[in-house]
């Protein structure tokens, strides 16, 4: 049995490093090993089941993720959860949500800018999207957890980046049908809707728009001061992002 999981760790250890984006699919792989490995996923019996496995993952969010009340008067560990909360998600559709969409967008969004940097911007933007969350937010005692802003701003540069990307997108109102927009439309639309989503949001558990849109902004920002002229590229089939929840 370890021999085989030996096996599998070292391909993928070489497809990730022979990739043309390796820290996208690290970032993607590190979050899926902390979610299996924490008592979200519910696959451990050591966390226990029902009411105790319940209050073993508010105890994990806590102790993770962000928690606005206790951000900016706690002791001074509480500044690195911003960072920590960006590897923890609470379900296995917010993960796997996540996941998805940091794959498609940001393989053409690590091309551009590079392993280190893109590394750097992921780590920044996201911390500074989960900051503007809980300053907004200062009194709530919710765990705020999740790679939302992050991605949010990967969303952001790669609209900057490649605006006449076609993205495929799943429209409720027609039904579900995959259709195939650029850039330039869907992304804008999306950040729309978290805007208005945002304003109408309840204080509690929910969805953290306003990460969303924070993220999203730097993200533009950085791509456009960094950068400068856009990329064109003529098609790069991705999903159309939805908001994430937290626990």
């Amino acid at each position: 049995m370890i021999s085989n999981w030996s096996a599998v760790a070292a391909r993928t250890f070489r497809t990730v490093r022979g990739s043309t984006a390796p820290m996208t699919h690290a970032l993607i792989g590190l979050c899926c090993l902390l979610f299996l490995l924490g008592p979200a996923a519910g696959l451990n019996p050591a966390y226990g089941s029902g009411g105790e496995l319940l209050a073993v993952q508010r105890a994990y969010f806590r102790r993770w993720g962000v928690i606005p009340a206790e951000l900016f008067d706690g002791p001074a560990r509480e500044a690195l959860t911003p960072a920590t909360a960006l590897f923890v998600h609470g379900s296995w559709v917010h993960l796997l949500g996540n996941m998805l969409f940091l794959y498609v967008f940001g393989a053409m969004t690590e091309e551009r800018m590079g392993r280190v940097q893109f590394t750097l911007f992921y780590v920044g933007c996201g911390y500074l999207a989960l900051l503007g969350y809980a300053a907004a937010n200062a009194a709530s005692e919710q765990s705020l957890v999740g790679a939302s802003g992050a991605i949010s701003a990967v969303l952001g540069a790669f609209l900057y980046l490649f605006p006449g990307a076609r993205v495929t997108s799943l429209l409720p109102f027609l039904f579900f049908l995959p259709l195939r927009f650029p850039a330039w439309v869907v992304l804008p639309f999306w950040a729309a809707l978290q805007w208005l989503a945002a304003g109408r949001a309840p204080q509690g558990p929910g969805v953290a728009y306003l990460a969303h849109l924070v993220g999203f902004a730097l993200g533009f920002v950085f791509a456009w001061v960094r950068f400068g002229r856009p990329t064109k590229v003529k098609a790069a089939p991705a999903p159309a992002p939805e908001g994430e929840n937290q626990p």
